[in-house]
């Protein structure tokens, strides 16, 4: 069985979620030459299901000792979890080809207000009254970072946008169901395998590689198998077992700060002055909606 972890860790793990996932928009950016969203998503997650394998087995081995092992039920959540991964991050990649790692780092960050409104759509749960000024100021800050009433927008701009649902979701159901379960890493590699299995079989008929360019893609693939999807998205079932939601949200959040600072770093990216203050609205936003609401128990719970 996992040890627990302090609440301080789980926060410092999911300090480091965020940061693999804010600079991983850089890599997505590189492989999006190369690569179609599709093919991409299923490598990365194959692959990063690959990574954690050894981890998987010894937890395994222990719910079969435990006779824990899930139902069917279970494996149909785990599998609903990652079709929610697959269509949330054939959007992002799509969207990252033709927008700024800035902007989709702060676009897709658009799921942590949206959580508590769809928990209350969905499961009646009241959202706090702060989400509906907080909901206002993600919207307003959306407006004025993709143009701010230009005549066009962006088409990578609606991508991300669009990824912000099943993004959502995901975030609504995952710990919980990991929770459940009491395997946070076998949860995690299900989830991707069937993400992975999902865009692989999208990608044969309706895309094509080049595999002259094989050494382009490299690189990034390893990032986003090691460090986004081995350590972040592996991390991020693991740790929000133990924060408080309002923590790990805010923590979650901060995804779009690092996607900025590595915009700006490695791909020059810069936004003028209204698309810097909608970034502040956004995560303004954001923050308000996780910090002022007291109630700290989950949103839901899986049977």
């Amino acid at each position: 069985m996992q040890r627990p972890l302090s609440r301080s860790q789980a926060n410092l793990m999911l300090i480091i979620v965020a940061c693999a996932w804010g600079f991983a928009f850089v890599p997505q950016k590189f492989a999006a030459a190369y690569l179609g969203p599709l093919s991409f998503n299923a490598l990365k997650f194959l692959f990063g299901a690959l990574v954690i394998s050894p981890l998987v087995w010894r937890e395994w081995r222990g719910l079969v000792q435990r006779q824990a092992t899930p139902s069917r039920k279970d494996w149909l959540q785990i599998a609903l979890m990652g079709a929610l991964l697959a269509v949330g991050s054939v959007c992002q990649q799509q969207g990252v080809a033709a927008t700024t790692v800035t902007n989709a780092g702060f676009l897709t960050c658009l799921y942590v207000p949206l959580v508590p409104l769809i928990a209350w759509l969905l499961y009646r749960k009241r959202a706090h009254w702060v989400v509906w000024p907080a909901g206002l100021a993600c919207i307003v800050g959306t407006w004025m970072l993709t143009g701010a009433g230009k005549p066009s927008l962006n088409l990578g701009d609606a991508w991300v946008l669009a990824s912000v649902i099943p993004f959502a979701l995901h975030v609504l159901w995952i710990g919980a169901l990991a929770d459940k379960l009491g395997a946070p890493l076998m949860t995690a590699w299900g989830q991707f395998v069937v993400c992975g299995l999902i865009t692989g079989l999208l990608a044969v008929p309706l895309e094509s590689f080049d595999w002259a360019n094989a050494a382009h893609v490299v690189a990034p693939l390893a990032y986003m198998s090691i460090v986004s999807v081995g350590i972040g998205f592996t991390g991020q079932v693991i740790a929000q077992r133990f924060s408080r939601p309002a923590e790990a949200a805010i923590i979650l959040s901060s995804e779009s700060v690092f996607s900025a600072i590595a915009g700006a770093a490695l791909l020059h990216d810069r936004l003028d002055a209204i698309g810097y203050l909608g970034c502040v609205l956004i995560f303004a936003g954001i923050v308000l909606v996780q910090i002022l609401p007291a109630n700290q128990t989950p949103l839901i719970e899986l049977h």
